[in-house]
């Protein structure tokens, strides 16, 4: 069976997460996006692991479910060199027993755990339990395993099961690492809110036997991705280098010169996509043969919030786009499936902003420094726009 499936998530316990992050909030949102199996993050906070028993039905074998979303537990720990991996646990006992024996002094006061555990350490820890892990958002310049190694192996000493991309990576820029050729990559959504611009921006596509944690893990060895569903990595707020505090993007040559600071004192960091350059082997990806399409992706709600120049979170932008799930199906079949001209039949202009994502005439502003990237339109969309405001403005 093919399940669409984003395992790195966050609850409410975790900085910098939305209090809406709950079981109960996450698993409507989820469906509409159009995925079946969901991370629970957070898995290693007792709190957290008080709500998933109260609020889950334990369907057996790592598999909790509630309103016809099921969820695995995962959790992202941060480790020594402010290094962040991410878990999948095969059920709640062994997640009650893992947290009990992680040292961490912030392990009730935030979601994700900090220890001074080195990746190699904490492997040897959770393999004692049959976990899975690997490096999350691998090329970020923070908290990604490759901003403090120049080879996964030196983090983790043997191989991990997975590497997770991040927002602003895809397959295409990690496949010119030759060492990554036998891993099977993750695409997830990192969401710290249940937003539908948030939640499953990034997934995998999986064959499962069924839905179960012995399941996953036979696939995620087997290499069983189907495909990886993503943002267009340019969009990423640090695909490129830039500088966190004015947000300009800077060659990284010249930030070098400068010792990594910015004409406005701000730091400069250095972008994924410079990063994978310094680390790559090829000037082109060699994709193994094993390794699935990656079909790039975009927010609906950011796409319908440039159409109408509206906050992504205002009452116009999430009311259309629940129309159009209400009316056309998951969100993803929306951007992806859906005839253009059943969307033209609801709205022109948002079917004109999808029609140009597939076509890949949109803009993009790239992000960097921790700002997002932005997407504008070509000179005929803009046209429409305001030829339809002229028209309604004569009303």
């Amino acid at each position: 069976m093919l399940v669409n499936a984003d395992f790195h998530v966050h609850s409410c316990f975790s900085m910098a997460s939305s209090k809406d992050m709950l079981i109960k909030n996450m698993a409507p949102k989820s469906k509409l996006k159009g995925l079946h199996l969901l991370g629970t993050g957070d898995a290693f906070h007792p709190g957290w692991l008080d709500i998933i028993e109260e609020s889950t039905t334990y369907s057996g074998d790592g598999i909790y479910s509630y309103d016809d979303m099921d969820f695995v537990l995962t959790t992202e720990v941060e480790g020594k060199s402010r290094i962040h991996h991410l878990i999948i646990i095969p059920d709640m006992d062994i997640a009650h027993e893992l947290s009990d024996r992680l040292v961490s002094k912030n392990k009730t006061s935030d979601g994700r755990p900090r220890t001074k555990y080195s990746g190699a350490e904490l492997l040897e820890l959770v393999k004692e339990y049959d976990c899975l892990i690997g490096p999350a958002h691998a090329f970020t310049p923070w908290t990604g395993m490759y901003k403090s190694y120049n080879s996964i192996y030196d983090c983790y000493e043997t191989a991990p099961d997975f590497v997770e991309l991040g927002l602003s990576a895809d397959t295409f820029m990690a496949d010119t690492v030759a060492e990554l050729k036998d891993f099977p990559f993750l695409s997830n959504s990192d969401a710290h809110s249940p937003w539908p611009h948030r939640l499953g921006r990034e997934f995998n596509q999986i064959e499962l036997e069924d839905i179960s944690f012995s399941s996953i893990k036979k696939a995620i060895k087997n290499k069983d991705i189907v495909k990886n569903y993503g943002l267009v990595p340019n969009l990423g707020k640090y695909h490129m280098t830039a500088c966190t505090k004015c947000y300009k993007l800077i060659d990284p040559a010249i930030a070098k010169e400068n010792n990594m600071k910015c004409s406005c004192g701000g730091t400069i960091k250095k972008g994924v996509d410079f990063r994978i350059s310094e680390i790559a082997d090829y000037d082109e990806p060699h994709h193994p043969s094993f390794r699935p399409d990656y079909v790039h992706l975009m927010p609906l709600a950011e796409l319908i919030s440039t159409v109408y120049d509206k906050g992504v979170t205002t009452k116009t932008v999430q009311g259309k786009w629940q129309n159009l799930i209400d009316t056309l199906g998951t969100e993803i079949d929306i951007l992806i499936n859906v005839d253009i001209d059943d969307i033209k039949k609801i709205d022109s202009l948002i079917a004109s902003g999808i029609e140009g994502f597939r076509n890949k005439t949109l803009n993009i502003t790239p992000g960097g420094g921790g700002k997002y990237g932005e997407i504008s339109f070509d000179k005929k969309i803009k046209e429409r726009k305001v030829a339809k405001r002229t028209t309604l403005d004569n009303f």
